[in-house]
């Protein structure tokens, strides 16, 4: 019997025990915990939120904790692998107005909304489903940064792509890239594409802003602030822009050399009229241009220069 007894409090000590164990949570200082309630007696409702740099702290029996970043996060898109973030190299392909390809590079710069409220109702909507990885793995958005980046490029990343093509496919190309005037009509000058892309920033922060609650379904993500960062053509229009860069350098180099020896020929021509006025200006510019140290100077007779050999 008393073996009996031993077991039974053996068998409900030890689950209390560890659950006691589990019931007890804190943050880092980059960090926020989302606590939901569980165990076979409670709910599966959210708990409590654990703020960013907290101690230990209860968080009941059994209960499950879900951490996101709380620091400002930034999701990069880039053809440069060195600067990729975990979704790796990508580019967003937009075509402009009159139907050039450009590559759009840009980062977003963002921080998950802390208000408690904000954080229950995200993770109702998010932190309970997975989202597919790039190694097709299904994580929930707590999972780590690759959880985290899962989530971010299925709910977030097509309205950053709507926004951009919204905003540059409303652009000709040589307004984002100055040199495209160069394969277009030779009456067009190229644009200032500092402020363009500037115009094109503003337009898709303003655009994120609107767009971002309304399809998450609420205001879960708070600094907003996209930077366009690059933006590239087609291999094959590149290629075509630095020809027609290398032949407008040639143009420039013999139109320079025409003026050269259009300078050079006048200069000539006016020392000529010079002489012709002058005479003896002529003489006294040979006698400059004689070398030093002559003994014998008899214009007129082909050994008209003695040199005194040293």
């Amino acid at each position: 019997m008393r073996i009996a007894l031993a077991v039974i409090a053996a068998l409900i000590t030890i689950p209390l025990l560890f659950g006691a164990v589990g019931g007890l949570e804190s943050t880092s200082g980059g960090e926020v915990a989302v606590i939901r309630d569980g165990g076979p007696l409670d709910d599966n409702r959210v708990r409590q939120v654990i703020d960013p740099g907290s101690g230990l702290t209860w968080t009941g029996l059994w209960s499950s904790s879900h951490l996101y970043p709380a620091q400002q996060r930034f999701y990069t898109i880039t053809a440069d692998a060195k600067r990729a973030t975990t979704l790796g190299v990508d580019v967003v392909t937009v075509p402009s107005s009159d139907g050039v390809n450009l590559g759009i590079e840009g980062t977003l710069y963002f921080t998950l909304n802390l208000d408690h409220e904000a954080l229950k109702r995200f993770d109702d909507k998010y932190g309970t489903r997975t989202f597919r990885s790039q190694d097709d793995r299904a994580l929930y958005p707590w999972d780590g940064d690759e959880g985290w980046s899962a989530f971010f490029g299925q709910a977030v990343r097509p309205v950053i792509d709507n926004a951009l093509r919204g905003q540059i496919g409303a652009m000709r190309c040589a307004e984002l890239v100055p040199s495209c005037s160069l394969l277009e009509s030779a009456a067009l000058k190229p644009q200032n594409g500092n402020a363009t892309i500037t115009k094109v920033q503003d337009a898709v922060n303003a655009s994120l802003a609107r767009d971002l609650p309304a399809t998450l379904g609420g205001e879960f993500l708070t600094g907003l602030r996209f930077t366009l960062v690059k933006v590239t053509l087609p291999a094959e229009v590149q290629k075509a822009v630095d020809r027609s860069l290398a032949a407008a350098a040639s143009v420039s180099e013999a139109q320079a050399r025409v003026a050269q020896a259009k300078a050079e020929s006048a200069a000539n021509q006016a020392r000529q009229d010079g002489y012709d006025k002058c005479p003896a200006c002529a003489e006294i510019e040979k006698l400059k241009s004689l070398p030093q140290g002559i003994t014998v100077y008899a214009p007129g007779n082909p050994q008209s220069v003695v040199v005194p050999a040293r």
